[in-house]
């Protein structure tokens, strides 16, 4: 104990100098001269990279070092969050990352299969404070002995699964067993999907999976960033410290409403239209919806003009028409094309009646008399007008706001569910708040109608123009100001040299451009067009088929990790099958591997949320749990539906404890009616999950886990949400109800 306390006091004196260190260079690099654009992304790369350090320093500080592996060939190495070297000439390493190689056996090795162990030490830490040793003998010729040998191997996991839970997740490098590390490592370029029951640890597989692809594909995921999407803010919230305290920051956490930039999805839809705007067939109506945008006049639009009237007729709109579409550009892209189709037409037109010879001779219009009739046309505000009548420029909030309002190609009964009213009280100048199954939508609408980008561009190459001119001023005026000294000096031969020898005006003008210091997560947040390294869905079943069209756009290359369970499929519009979500984006080129140990839940809770889900689905397998705690689930029935709150306040005060947590899981429709009941309870979208008494609808239990839980009212849930709710205790479980408990659900009265 006394010989590992000494070495994690070592690691955090050398932790301390890395991170002085790594503070130094930034400030240096802060501090260096900006000469051109490649000093600047040199600078650029130093300070992401000392700071990406920095960050890495500060999350080690705790449980710098968790393991111990000594080899048959005599090697010996020290196991950590992050790798950790001495400064000596040799570099040689204290202690090793959890992601490297070397340390593999950490978690594969066995007495079957030692893979050259000698002995595995798991360390316990309690503030960089060594608390405890268990040690492992897989060679059994080894005469050593340590007095901290233990026959149970699987004690260091046992104990972590007993702990008191915090309203945080927290990473598992110290007890990842076989089979997870086998996927956190897994090779497979293309879509790995993760499946398992509650408490398999598949959400602590991906997350671990996302640390070792940093690790492994450092270069290419610092600059694409890896994209984390879960399936509301409080699973966010409960996973949010994992990737950092493994020293890992280059990630975007998301909910699928928050992956369009500058929309807040805050609004609510009924079951029925989130299952109607989830559908595939929503893009097919959209794409009519747009075509049928694009406009023809019936029979023909008057245009006023100086020269006369212009008649923009069907045949000359279909033309038009017809030639932007053949560019197969997204509508706003193609609109100039159709712009310009029909400004030549009525150029032709004008010129034509202007320039008629009543004898019958050619055009009296000679070219440069033509060219300023197109000018005066293309110039016109009728003509700009009748071509925004007919091929408008469209925003995709606009385009999708319109669509709900009077929604098309779509059968009566859909169309009838996602239907929207204006809402024109002068208080509320929006139309309506956006809703998460909006999103996907307005991603579809932004594919389809494209962004004309050609002003921004224009603008920025004249700015950029100023500036050169500005910088070429500066320069001159250098130029000009040489003094009498330098024209009079003696020593003729010599060279003096001013700014106007050492940079040019374009040079100078790089020096005035502003630095993006974002990291690579922070601009992909903001860009609704950037392709992600590296995408990980948690909750995958949940995701809608046009939810799914937006994530395969946000990853072109199809490196994906999804996990998730169909049997705990709730959401409206969510998938369930991976056949269904997948085929049509990759046909078959995906790898699903199952994961079947249940490391949450004691066998007493999931046998009795298993029975529940069986009741529906006889040849329901659930996971296998590891741990019994000898405490049975229990119910309590409550005599009337007002007198609910009062016996919720009771429960709860018996089971709340400071140390523990405790989840009141209710159907949503009950939450109001019960929250005063619960004072000092958190609630609402965003709980604080470290609070003792948390509040929650079955759809933010997702993926969470408590020490305690009490269900209430289950028969107001759904199967599937019920299935979930009951399965998110690590300790204890109770149910109240007033209402007859769900088929398959029993439960010891209490």
């Amino acid at each position: 104990m006394r010989q590992e306390q000494e070495f994690i006091d070592l690691l955090r004196t050398r932790l301390a100098v890395l991170e002085t260190r790594a503070e130094a260079a930034v400030q240096a690099a802060l501090g260096q001269e900006v000469t051109n654009a490649q000093t600047r992304l040199e600078r650029d790369v130093l300070v992401a990279e000392n700071s990406g350090l920095l960050a890495a320093y500060a999350s080690g500080e705790h449980g710098l070092c968790f393991g111990r592996l000594w080899f048959r060939d005599g090697a010996d190495h020290h196991i950590g969050r992050l790798g950790i070297r001495a400064d000596d000439a040799e570099r040689t390493p204290l202690v090793v990352d959890w992601r490297a190689d070397i340390a593999r056996p950490f978690y594969l090795a066995t007495g079957y299969e030692p893979m050259g162990l000698r002995r595995r030490r798991h360390l316990t830490t309690e503030r960089n404070r060594v608390t405890g040793l268990h040690d492992e003998i897989l060679d059994l010729t080894d005469a050593e002995r340590s007095g901290f040998e233990g026959s149970d191997a699987d004690a260091v996991l046992l104990a972590a699964l007993d702990a008191a839970r915090t309203g945080r997740m927290h990473d598992i490098v110290q007890t990842i067993q076989a089979d997870q590390d086998r996927l956190i490592r897994a090779p497979h370029q293309g879509v790995l999907v993760v499946e398992g029951g509650p408490g398999t640890g598949k959400t602590a597989v991906a997350l671990h999976r996302a640390a070792y692809l940093l690790y492994a594909q450092r270069e290419l995921l610092a600059r694409r960033a890896v994209l984390i999407v879960g399936p509301n803010p409080a699973f966010l919230a409960y996973i949010g410290q994992v990737l950092p305290s493994l020293g890992e920051t280059g990630v975007l956490l998301a909910t699928p409403a928050e992956l369009f930039p500058g929309v807040r999805a805050i609004g609510t839809d009924t079951p029925a239209a989130a299952a109607v705007k989830g559908d595939a067939a929503m893009a097919d109506a959209l794409a009519a919806q747009l075509r049928d945008r694009q406009a023809l006049p019936d029979p023909a639009l008057v245009i006023e003009h100086d020269d006369g009237v212009l008649i923009l007729d069907r045949a000359i709109a279909a033309a038009a028409r017809e030639r932007a579409r053949a560019t197969q550009l997204p509508h706003n892209l193609a609109r100039p094309h159709f712009a310009f189709a029909v400004i030549d037409a009525l150029t032709e037109q004008l010129v034509a009646r202007l320039g008629h010879d009543p004898y019958g001779g050619p055009n009296l219009l000679g070219p440069d008399d033509q060219a300023l009739i197109g000018k005066a046309v293309a110039a016109s505000s009728g003509v700009h007008a009748a071509i925004d009548e007919l091929w408008p420029q469209l925003t995709p909030e606009q385009f999708l706001a319109d669509f709900l309002e009077e929604p098309t190609h779509l059968p009566d009964a859909d169309a009838a569910a996602i239907r929207r009213v204006h809402d024109s009280r002068p208080e509320r100048p929006a139309r309506w708040e956006w809703t998460p199954a909006d999103v996907p939508l307005l991603d579809e609408a932004a594919e389809l109608l494209g962004e004309d980008d050609s002003a921004r561009r224009a603008a920025e190459e004249a700015l950029r123009q100023e500036q050169i001119a500005y910088a070429q001023g500066v320069l001159d005026l250098s130029y000009g100001s040489r003094t009498q000294e330098f024209e009079d000096r003696d020593d003729e031969d010599a060279e003096y040299l001013a700014a106007h020898d050492l940079i040019d005006a374009e040079r100078l003008a790089d020096r005035q451009e502003e630095i993006d210091h974002r990291t690579a997560a922070e601009r992909a947040a903001a860009d609704r067009t950037w392709a992600f390294g590296h995408v990980i869905v948690d909750e995958a079943q949940e995701v809608s088929a046009m939810a799914w069209r937006l994530l395969m756009r946000r990853c072109p290359t199809r490196s994906m990790t999804l996990v998730g369970d169909p049997a705990q499929t709730s959401e409206p519009g969510g998938c369930g099958s991976w056949d269904a979500a997948l085929t049509p984006h990759v046909q078959d080129r995906w790898q699903r591997v199952v994961l079947d140990v249940n490391y949450r839940t004691p066998s007493e809770i999931m046998d009795a949320a298993a029975a529940v889900h069986r009741a529906s689905d006889p040849s329901f397998t659930p996971p296998r749990s590891v741990r019994s705690t000898g405490v049975r689930p229990w119910a309590r029935e409550v005599d009337a539906p007002d007198e609910l709150p009062a016996a919720l306040a009771k429960a709860v005060g018996e089971l709340a404890s400071p140390e523990r947590r405790l989840a009141v899981i209710a159907p949503a429709s009950l939450l109001d009616a019960l929250t005063p009941a619960l004072p000092e309870a958190a609630s609402g979208a965003a709980p604080d999950l470290t609070s003792p008494v948390v509040l929650l609808a079955p759809g933010q239990a997702k993926g969470l886990e408590f020490d305690s839980v009490l269900v209430v009212e289950p028969a107001g849930f759904g199967a599937n949400e019920l299935y979930v709710a009951l399965t998110r205790a690590t300790q204890s479980l109770g149910v109240l109800h007033t209402e007859a408990l769900p088929f398959g659900l029993e439960l010891e009265t209490v």
